[in-house]
């Protein structure tokens, strides 16, 4: 983020999306929940579209940094053991279900919307492909025989359990439930 000022609009702007939908973001609603006097959030981002990229910026930001300690604690791990992996990734998905859910939600938001701008798009795919390469690079450290495919097909898994327990009918997993899910899905994966 350029300024405090603009992360509290990106950060307010992605409060507002979990909260109320697209519909719910305008400048003046981001002015208002933000606590800032009327225009201010027109002064960091002039039209709609520039404040959907400043909040798609922010998202990946959030994002990055939260993939980045599972990165470092991965780092430190053994993860030729299934379930020292297992773990991580339920962590990882708990996280973002728990104390993650205001900025999952606006990123199902900004998703669909971004089916729709490809100057979104642009930014929503650059940061699938670092969740990929990630997923990727674990699952080689973890000696998968195919860890491209199986890096996306984890992606593909996990964001489905965090769709699932975000808006599914059924009721949130707790970690262990998640450890298990994981556990199965890597046992595929990672057989020899």
């Amino acid at each position: 983020m350029v300024s405090s000022r603009a992360e509290l609009v990106a950060d307010t702007a992605l409060a507002l999306l979990a909260e109320r939908g697209m519909r719910g973001l305008t400048h003046r609603a981001v002015d208002e929940a933000a606590g800032l006097p009327p225009g201010s959030t027109s002064n960091v981002a002039r039209t709609r579209a520039a404040l959907l990229e400043l909040a798609v910026a922010r998202l990946v930001e959030l994002e990055a940094s939260r993939a980045g300690g599972l990165v470092e604690v991965a780092a430190a791990s053994d993860l030729t053991d299934p379930d020292v992996l297992a773990d991580l990734m339920a962590e990882f998905v708990h996280g973002l279900i728990t104390v993650g859910r205001v900025a999952t939600i606006a990123r199902y938001e900004l998703a669909l919307e971004a089916t729709r701008r490809p100057e979104l798009r642009r930014v929503y795919d650059e940061a699938g492909r670092a969740y990929r390469e990630g997923a990727v690079a674990l699952l080689a450290a973890a000696g998968s025989p195919d860890p491209v495919r199986h890096g996306q097909r984890l992606v593909a898994f996990l964001d489905g359990l965090v769709f699932d327990a975000i808006a599914g009918a059924g009721p949130v997993p707790g970690r262990d439930e998640l450890r298990s899910a994981v556990r199965e899905a890597l046992a595929g994966m990672l057989s020899r």
